[in-house]
């Protein structure tokens, strides 16, 4: 195991605790998967905890995806959730990016892509994963789906070490942006920090719906696949496979 990825090994803390997904560990905000069911009699009336669970809005969905890539006609969509900071996403992203690349290149998919915020706390300056995700935000609304993976590759691959002594500052950010290809206009967006507080209101959102499709649970890296979890995420390209084959 080489010293980087040893680096991107992530610690406990109060907030948040590894989580199995796979055969791999995902990040999971502890407290939203407690289910408490309250049973209220009122004039003999019970409280029905039977009912169907609730699901993920798709309306929603799509409304606070930071960027949609892919031709609205593609037999697929996925949902993917990550946040900046997140190791593994970074794991995710290497193995799986090429493939997605690929799959949205010959129209056969579509992604939303969806940035939370909740590992704010551990890093350096106490909001990275946001002012990220602003920036992310910044580069999805002015340039082309090219600059934005590109950006969001290099975000990855660049990533500050989670509880580490230093994070990328948004000038930082923006000189990266712009060593992907986004213009003087998209760098001032990010040096700004003109999307943050739009990033995290689209991540409270996502997170919500994403906590909903889980059972209460809003981890990172996650896929959802018509609003289900998709298995086998850190496993490889396998899952995409399956999932591209039940569309031919």
């Amino acid at each position: 195991m080489s010293d980087r990825r040893k680096s991107a090994t992530p610690k406990a803390s109060p907030g948040y605790q590894p989580h199995a997904s796979s055969s791999t560990s995902t990040y999971v905000l502890v407290g939203v998967g407690v289910v408490v069911i309250l049973a209220l009699v009122l004039g003999g009336i019970l409280w029905n905890s039977s009912r169907d669970p609730e699901r993920a809005d798709e309306a929603v969905l799509s409304e606070n995806a930071a960027l949609i890539i892919g031709t609205p006609s593609a037999p697929l969509t996925i949902d993917v959730f990550e946040d900046f900071l997140c190791p593994y996403c970074r794991t995710f992203e290497q193995q799986s990016a090429p493939a997605i690349a690929t799959a949205i290149g010959n129209d056969s998919l579509r992604v939303r892509y969806h940035l939370l915020t909740f590992l704010n706390r551990q890093s350096s300056s106490g909001n990275y994963s946001s002012r990220a995700a602003g920036a992310a935000q910044c580069v999805g609304e002015a340039e082309n789906k090219d600059v934005f993976l590109r950006f969001h590759a290099a975000l990855f691959e660049d990533q500050p070490e989670e509880g580490g002594s230093s994070d990328h500052s948004n000038a930082d950010l923006a000189r990266i942006a712009g060593e992907q290809g986004a213009s003087a206009t998209t760098q001032k967006c990010i040096a700004d920090g003109a999307r943050i507080e739009q990033a995290d209101a689209a991540a409270k959102q996502s997170q919500t719906q994403l906590s909903k499709a889980t059972g209460g649970q809003a981890a990172t890296p996650t896929v959802l696949s018509g609003g289900e979890p998709v298995d086998g995420i850190m496993d490889g390209t396998a899952w995409l496979d399956q999932l591209l084959a039940t569309t031919d």
